[in-house]
């Protein structure tokens, strides 16, 4: 939020005129529960009526083809997406700003080695690796607080990006952390427009590659 107000973002308009959409958290929550539902259903289903395990990483691509064509589209080049230079300003501050609540973590319980809370806190929202990562290093307790953490962080980005984005909009992509690239992508689109998409995806990108070398230092580090 200090970022966007000392430097206020100036997005590039898409050469193409694409609908505005009006900030509301009514999308945020009904993916919300969409999820909590199917929670519920995969709990109660029997295994063999479950969904093939890469059926997820298919959907996300299919996501990620949409919204290319929706950029290109609208006139977005790809030299906009990769190298945005708001972008990797906002990786450079977010990887810094999560790393710094780690170390207050470890501070604040004389149980936890700085090496753990710098390793916790680099999942940046990547529940998936992070849960993988802790439990190899620490144990399962560990893994279990790293999954809950990270996806505690995507329910708050869902509800809470559409409420940051139109005064804070760099702060608003950065709740989403890794998942800025995929999974909370629709609705950085749906409450910030096709302009922010560019951003997003960069900050995501870039935080994609630099979760995984962070997570397994800390953790090889003890």
């Amino acid at each position: 939020m200090l970022f966007d107000h000392l430097r206020p973002w100036h997005a590039k308009k898409p050469s193409v005129k694409s609908k505005e959409h009006r900030v509301s958290i009514r999308g945020s929550l009904a993916q919300v529960v969409c999820v909590v539902i199917g929670m519920v259903i995969g709990y109660f289903l029997p295994a063999d009526y479950m969904p093939p395990e890469n059926s997820m990483t298919v959907m996300l691509m299919i996501l990620i083809l949409l919204v290319g064509i929706g950029l290109k589209g609208s006139g977005i080049t790809l030299k906009e997406v990769l190298l945005n230079k708001r972008g990797v300003e906002m990786s450079v501050i977010f990887t810094l700003a999560v790393l710094a609540g780690g170390l207050i973590f470890a501070l604040l319980f004389t149980d936890v080695s700085w090496t753990k809370g710098l390793a916790l806190s680099s999942g940046f929202g990547w529940y998936s690796l992070s849960a993988i990562v802790m439990t190899d290093a620490y144990g399962a307790v560990w893994g279990s607080v790293a999954l809950f953490n990270d996806l505690v962080r995507e329910f708050f980005a869902l509800i809470f990006i559409p409420v940051f984005m139109r005064k804070y909009p760099s702060a608003a992509v950065g709740l989403g952390g890794a998942t800025s690239l995929d999974f909370t992508l629709p609705i950085i689109q749906q409450s910030g427009g096709l302009k922010v998409v560019p951003l997003a995806i960069s900050f995501g990108f870039l935080i994609n590659i630099v979760s995984p070398v962070l997570m397994v230092f800390f953790s090889a580090l003890g």
